[in-house]
Parts: structure tokens; sequence; C-alpha cells
């Protein structure tokens, strides 16, 4: 075994191997890849081998496209056989929230160019014959859906991957990975130590342990999970004779998968009593063996099973698997450099590693060697946990993951395991005045105040919720008087030391403001890609806060490292700085009462800082609103005196709590972006409108200057607009299509509804040549071509008089 390596990727899965492949793939020849046992030891080597395209987040279906695709080109680089069976999948929709989530996927799809198409319960009877389509309204058609084998796939990446110059060693047991002062590694096993200079833990069902000898927690959890293999049955051997096979058909009120194995059938289930493996810890000693058969946890499942597909029951049982597989806390992947380490990277929690393992490799690869993925990873980054985390919060996260694996997911669910987790002093009182709760990044934040007569429950919907007349309450409160709302949901950075604006103005690619002042600014990667949307605030010559997203909080701190400069320090202080903003045209009346200090010559985008009763604040003169507003911050530790000094000035001028559901409607009033929605890493400032931030003149090197100013003299091809939609009960969420001249030529990124404005609005991106004040389009909402058209004016203070004037 080689004793020095650039790369050392600990687990021969398929996610191991696919990461070793894709390396090479990219250049990167010098990498081994380490197996305790076998290739396919761990969950891979009993997977029921399905893949499909399907996936809530559009950027994990379209790694999952890339994965189906890939393996034709492994079996041509190899020749060997994945044992691909692009046998076509549907997916069931019994109600009509079942079949709106179909249409919103369907839609998105559109502009992805996956062929998928909605079908009806008779096209359904013909395509899966073995269906019982009683009570089916309809269901999602997808061409790539099919299986494979495992074990072939999985040594068909390990082959590509030798063939690109990797080293295989199996019946390796790593003991210790020690990490260097330079920041390599020593990855120390029964066979010898090896020098690498990069680590990938892909240790599927041992990724714990693995990450526990670096010193890292990853919050993942075995599940157990169990499918049955039939005997022969009737149907599908009728099928065969035929030369057909029959296709996937997935479930969800059933919460199965089912699939022809053979001349029988496989089927899956993701059953409520579910059971967590290995809860301490995965056994070294486990490899190769399966569970105890289990038939009375999925005892229901089955006899809803023999309903939806009555030749099961007439089939006798061939085998049964029932092994353990990891999810996340999300049921996303964990992937990416791991925050707080150097040369440490993560490919765990893959618990769809045939429809997603190729994407992860690929993801995984790029980050390492270009620097940068080629699309936004958010949902599967590790970064998007923080170190917040617990086996306590994971375990029960899992849980209910599993058991909505097959559910409807909406877009404004809060599911409630593991909450309440964090919470500001104001919980209590907030959650005595209505509050309705939603959690960021595992912490509680108000989402709108029901009224006395109301639920505190928003049920969840592809269409308008039960939050809506709350919500324009909260919005008209803001717009005519004055609303006040916690700043804890943003993340906060504190940056000191000499060379502190110089750091900044490395780091940020927009001006960087002098002392008590603020200023807007991207952060940008090296191609030039959005990574950061943040508020810079001057607080003395060597000393700035950085404002941005809460969940945000570990990616950024991650990007701050990888560019660190002696005698800079920067800190996370989101949860050492909470407070209020206040917004509306009496906000100004309201904190001027509060404070003894004169706030009359405050303008747009001052600091200041004030006595407000006992409290000493830090003020600024801004609001995500764009109303008039100031966010005011101060020790956790007094806010509630800040409230009882704020709301006693304010509840006399009409001054009421608002929550999320309204600053998302507020903000589209003037069409201001939101943090992984307008801006992410899939988006550039001239795209998106945040070129205009960029300080052009200044004379730094600021990184992603090169690719920000190219594409400034290219010109985007592509432009974010904001759309007046005719629409009935829904709403844009994001990713429905742009239709223009009959052709998809955009998709929308956001939208909602204006309170103010009485008004449905999109924003969504469309090439530049089409964007004119006044465009007919239409967006597709839920299967609907609803009538828009482009607008220009903001709804609300279009010349910013309110929100800029003193």
């Amino acid at each position: 075994m080689k004793t020095t390596a650039r790369v050392v990727v600990i687990g021969g899965g398929v996610v191991g191997c696919s990461v070793l492949y894709h390396l090479t793939k990219l250049g990167w020849s010098d990498v081994i890849l380490l197996e305790r046992e076998e290739l396919t030891s761990g969950s891979t080597w009993h997977a029921a081998g399905g893949f499909h395209t399907l996936n809530g987040d559009t950027n994990m279906a379209a790694l999952q496209g890339y994965t189906i695709r890939l393996y034709r080109e492994l079996e041509e680089i190899t020749g060997m056989s994945c044992g691909l069976h692009h046998v076509g999948g549907v997916t069931l929709a019994d109600n009509q929230e079942r079949m709106d989530m179909l249409l919103a996927e369907r839609a998105k799809h559109r502009y992805m160019g996956l062929e998928t198409e909605i079908v009806g319960p008779e096209d359904i009877a013909r395509i899966a014959p073995v269906t019982n389509t009683q009570g089916i309204i309809g269901g999602l058609y997808d061409p790539l859906d099919g299986h494979l084998d495992p074990s072939g796939t999985t040594h068909a990446y390990a082959k590509a991957a030798r063939m690109g110059g990797a080293e295989i060693e199996t019946h390796c047991m790593v003991r210790e990975t020690r990490q260097r002062s330079d920041g390599t590694w020593d990855v120390v096993t029964d066979k010898g130590t090896i020098h690498a200079e990069h680590v990938v833990n892909a240790g599927g069902l041992w990724a714990r342990e693995v990450g526990a000898m670096a010193g890292v927690y990853f919050p993942l959890h075995p599940m157990e999970h169990q499918y049955i293999v039939t005997d022969d049955v009737p149907l599908i051997l009728e099928m065969k004779a035929g030369g057909a096979e029959h296709p996937h058909v997935m479930d969800p009120a059933g919460e199965s998968y089912l699939r022809q194995e053979g001349n029988g059938l496989c089927i899956g289930f993701y059953e409520q009593p579910c059971r967590p493996w290995a809860v301490d810890g995965t056994p070294w000693t486990f490899g190769h063996e399966l569970l105890p058969n289990d038939f009375d946890k999925i005892e229901d499942s089955i006899a809803f099973a023999y309903q939806r597909f009555p030749d099961l029951e007439r089939a006798g049982v061939k085998s049964v698997i029932h092994g353990p597989f990891t999810f996340a806390p999300d049921g996303n992947p964990l992937v990416g450099p791991v925050p707080g380490m150097r040369n440490y990277w993560s490919a765990c929690a893959v618990m769809a590693g045939f429809s997603q393992g190729g994407g992860v490799g690929l993801m995984l690869a790029q980050w390492m060697v270009e620097g940068e993925c080629e699309r936004d990873t958010f949902a599967m980054d590790c970064a998007r946990f923080g170190d917040w985390i617990t086996p306590g919060y994971t375990r029960p996260k899992v849980i209910e993951n599993y058991q909505k694996r097959f559910s409807v997911s909406y877009p404004n669910e809060e599911l409630p395991a593991a909450r309440p987790f964090r919470q500001t002093p104001m919980y209590d009182l907030f959650d005595d005045m209505g509050a309705v709760w939603g959690a960021q990044y595992g912490l509680e934040v108000v989402n709108y105040f029901a009224g006395p007569s109301e639920p505190r429950f928003e049920e969840p919907s592809f269409r308008r919720s039960n939050a809506w007349e709350a919500t324009a309450r909260e919005v008209k409160a803001v717009r005519e008087a004055v609303g006040i709302n916690e700043v804890h949901n943003f993340g906060k950075y504190l940056v000191t030391g000499a060379d502190a604006r110089g750091w900044l103005d490395r780091i940020m690619a927009g001006r960087i403001p002098k002392p008590g002042r603020l200023s807007l600014t991207p952060m940008l990667s090296e191609k030039g890609r959005l990574i950061g949307d943040f508020t810079v605030s001057c607080l003395s010559d060597d000393a700035f806060q950085l404002t941005a997203s809460y969940g945000a909080q570990a990616f950024h701190m991650r990007w701050f490292s990888a560019n660190e400069t002696d005698g800079v320090r920067v800190e996370n202080i989101s949860d050492r700085l909470n407070g209020f903003q206040i917004a509306g045209p009496k906000a100004r009346e309201v904190l001027q009462a509060s404070t003894r200090s004169d706030i009359s010559d405050m303008r747009f985008m001052d600091l200041r800082h004030l006595s407000i009763g006992m409290i000493d604040c830090l003020v600024q003169r801004v609001s995500y609103t764009g109303d008039l507003g100031f966010e005011i911050y101060c020790d956790p530790m007094a806010q509630r005196s800040l409230w009882e000094v704020l709301w006693a000035k304010g509840e006399p001028m009409g001054m009421r709590p608002f929550g999320m559901r309204a600053m998302m409607s507020l903000r589209l009033d003037k069409f201001f972006g939101s943090w992984l929605s307008e801006f992410s890493p899939d988006y550039t400032p001239g795209e998106t409108g945040m070129d205009r931030f960029i300080a052009w003149k200044k004379n730094t090197d600021f990184i992603g200057r090169k690719a920000a100013e190219a594409e400034r003299e290219a010109g985007a091809a592509r432009q974010l607009c904001a759309f007046a939609v005719e629409a009935e009960d829904a709403d844009v969420h994001g990713y429905e299509p742009i239709w223009i001249d009959g052709a998809v030529k955009g998709f929308c990124t956001s939208g909602g509804y204006s309170h103010h404005a009485g008004q449905s609005i999109a924003l969504g991106l469309i090439p530049r040549a089409n964007a004119a004040d006044g465009l007919a389009v239409e967006i597709e909402i839920l299967g609907e071509m609803r009538p828009a058209r482009l607008i220009t004016t903001p709804l609300f203070d279009a010349d910013g008089a309110r929100m800029r004037g003193v």
C-alpha cells in the first residue's frame, strides 16, 4: 500500500467509489480509497437499486438526472454492466394535495429538460397494470426511472477510477486520522499510515465513527429499512413473454415503492412505526449482515399494498431484505468541506446512493479540484447545519424525515420534530401573543401572529393558507403605522483588526463604508458567483459588523476562514446580538420617544450607538421591509427590557408585531431579493442586479473581480425581473417556468402575494433580450398557465422617499 496520496477516500460504497472516479475524471490521479472489508460492504450491497429524478430541490433533481445518465457512460468506459433497467416510473396521487405537488414538480422539470408527464388513471392502468387505480386521480410519469445492479455499478465506478490512476485498498481498517500543523493528514490503518493532503469521509453507516476520529460530529443516523421480493407473478410473466418490463410505481399514500424483480415484484416501505438503528454507534463488526425480519412494523403497510397492488397478495414471499441506511435530519446528503476543518471533506448520508451518488461525486470533485461547484449545492452542503446540532436533535429529525419520505412536501410546511429547540428571550412572550412558529437553523422564528379566534397552526398547502388574514393584518400595520420584528434570524459577524478594512475590501465586491455608515455588498466566489448578500456596518476604523442570512453562518464562516489574514479577526456573533427592527411611517417617532438622543438627522444607511431606556444599543437606519425603518441591536440579556421600552412607546401609535410571512410579502413590494432564492451560487451579480452594489472603481483585486468584470463587459445573458401575475388561489413559490411566445424561456426564483398592493408577484430570470416593461408572459402554476406582465416600478415607495427621506 502506498504511503502518500493527494486524497484518501474512506469508505468503499457507491458514494466513495463515485468520489474516487470523479476525482480522476477531473485530473487528480494520486488518490486512494480505503475499505474496511470488500467494496459495497455497508448499505450499498443490500440496496434495492432503484433510481429516480423526482426531488423537491431543483438542483438535487438535476444531479439525480446527471447520476442516471452517467451509468451508460460508466458501462462504455469500463465494459462492465451496471445492470440497467430504464423501465420508467409513475408516482401516484390519490388526493388534490399530492396532485398539486406533482403538478408543481412537472412544471419545474420543463426548464430542467426532464421529460416527465402528468398522466391520468387510465394511463396509469396501461403503463403500470399491476396498479389498482381506484381512488387515484393522476400521477407523474418519468421515463428515466429504473433500477440497476448495486454491486455491478459500484464495481464499475471502481474500475473507471482505477483506469484513471486511482488505487483501492480493501480489507484495510482505518484506525486514526491525525492532522498535522500544515493541514495535511496522517491516516493510520492496520496496514500502515498514509500521509495525505485531503481526507474524504465516505464512511456511510460508519461516517459518525470515522468523523469522531477527527473530532467531527456528523448529523446523520442509520434507520432500519425493509423490502420484500415475491415469487413469480403471472402478470409479470405475461409482460416478460411480450418483451416488456413493468415500470416502477411510487405510492405515497401507501408509503411504498414497487418494481419488477425477475419474474416477481419488489416492494419496500417507509413505514410510520419505523426504528432507528445503532443509536449509540455502528459496530465495526457489522458488514454483509442483515437485520432480523420484522413484519410487525410493516403490517399496516402490507395491508395497504394488497389493496393498491392486488397481485402481491396472491404471490408468495421469496426473500426479505432488512438492513440499515443513513439519513441526515432533512434527508439530503452531507457533502463538502467540513466547516472548522482544513482539508477534511464529507460525502455522507447519501440515503439514495444510486439516484444521487454520481452527482455527489461530481460536486465534491469539482469542489476539491476547481475550488467550487458548477451549481448551487447548499441543499446538500454539510455547512447547512451549524455547531448547535446534536445527536439528540438529529435522531428525532431523521425519524421524522423517514416517516415523511413519500409524503407531500409543502412550501410552507413546518415540521414539528425536535422543536422547540433553540429560543430567544422573546419566545414565551411572543408565544403568549399568538405566535405561529417556524424554524431556521434550529432557531424558533415567528411566521405570523394568529388572532384570538384563529388556529395556532398554518395548514400546509401549495395554495394560499390560513395565514392569509393574519399576514394581511401585519402588513397593514407596517405600512400604515409601525411594526416590530426580532432581528435574531440575521447572521452577524464582527471583523476587527488593523487591516480589517483591507481584508473586507478583498472579500467583498462592494464599497466598504466609513465610520458611522452602512453599505450593501455582494460577496463573490472566484468564478464571480454570488456566495453572500451582506450589510457592512463600520463601527470604527478597525471594527465592522456584517449582517447576512442566519442560516448561512457555517457556510460564510467557512469562506472567511479559508481566506483569513494575519491581524484580522472574524467572530460569529449571531447569537451574541439580538434586538428588533421597527418599520413603518411611525418608526422614527417610536424610536425618538424611546431615547433621549436626537435622531432627527439620522440618514438612511447611518448607524449610531444609542441608549434606549437602560440599554446600550447599536441602531441602523435600514429595513428589509422597504419602509422607513431601524434595526436595533443589543445584548440578548437586555432584549426583554428593550422590548418593554419600545412596546410601551409604540403600542399607542399602532405598533404591532409581525413575522416572516409578512416580511416576505413586504419585500416583494420593492422587488427585494432573498438569499437562496434570488441570490445564490447559481447566479451572478449581473443577472440579479447585484452588480449595482459592486465598487468597480475601488483599487482592490477583490475575489471574483475578473469574472465580474468579464460579465460586465459581455453583458449577462439573463436578467432578474418582477412580474404581476393574474393568479387565483395559488402564488409562485419558486422554479415555476416562465413562458414567452409559447416556449419556456425562464423560471421563477420566488414570489408570493403583496398584501399592500393586492397583487400576486413573481420574481424570475428571463433572457435579457426579452426584458422590457410590460412584457406579456405566462407562468405555469400548479399546471395552469397564468397570464403575467413584467413590471419595473415598485409597488410601494417607488421613488424611495419614505425609505430614504429624513
